[in-house]
């Protein structure tokens, strides 16, 4: 799967349902760039279960030997600090709200630190994040705060973001694009 988005985007972000096809069109989007590339990752696969394992396992297959991977679980605003002014794809943010949450720190404060940064960088950054605001209303409380703190957090990175795509079934949906 390819899209064909403008390159005068800083800040691209990829939203859509598990199991969507959202990493790969990412992928295929900062595919179309020259040079390296950076995987921004928020799971730490030393703390996977083995169903996460996998996941990782087909990512890392699906991908050229043109990235690099970095592994940021919890403090993302360091991690793209430290990596190249390159081409980054951070997967996932769901993943990283969710360590955030965890850790009982501020998601909203990251989140800014992080946008904020944005500027600073000469090269896109793409963003993959689930919509969780479309199922049912979760029964447990910590699930509604989840999904109402991933909803307010996709909401400020698509303000953020230059360009805006919503995956469906392996389908992109362009929602926001650059004048």
């Amino acid at each position: 799967m390819r899209i064909d988005l403008p390159h005068k985007y800083r800040c691209g972000l990829c939203i859509g349902g598990a199991r969507s096809g959202k990493s790969a069109l990412a992928e295929s989007w900062l595919e179309t760039l020259d040079g390296p590339l950076v995987y921004l990752a928020t799971a730490d696969p030393a703390q996977s279960d083995a169903p996460m394992a996998a996941r990782i396992a087909a990512h890392q297959t699906r991908r050229t030997d043109r990235w690099t991977v970095y592994t940021h679980p919890l403090d993302l605003h360091a991690g793209l600090a430290q990596v190249p002014d390159r081409p980054v794809l951070v997967d996932s943010m769901t993943l990283w709200y969710s360590n955030m949450m965890l850790a009982e720190q501020d998601i909203a404060q990251g989140l800014n630190a992080i946008i904020a940064a944005l500027p600073d960088r000469t090269a896109p950054v793409i963003f993959v994040t689930d919509e969780v605001g479309q199922g049912i209303v979760p029964a447990h409380p910590l699930g509604r705060q989840f999904r109402d703190e991933a909803g307010q957090a996709n909401q400020a990175l698509a303000r953020a973001a230059d360009a805006v795509v919503f995956v469906v079934a392996g389908l992109p949906m362009i929602l926001k694009t650059p004048l």
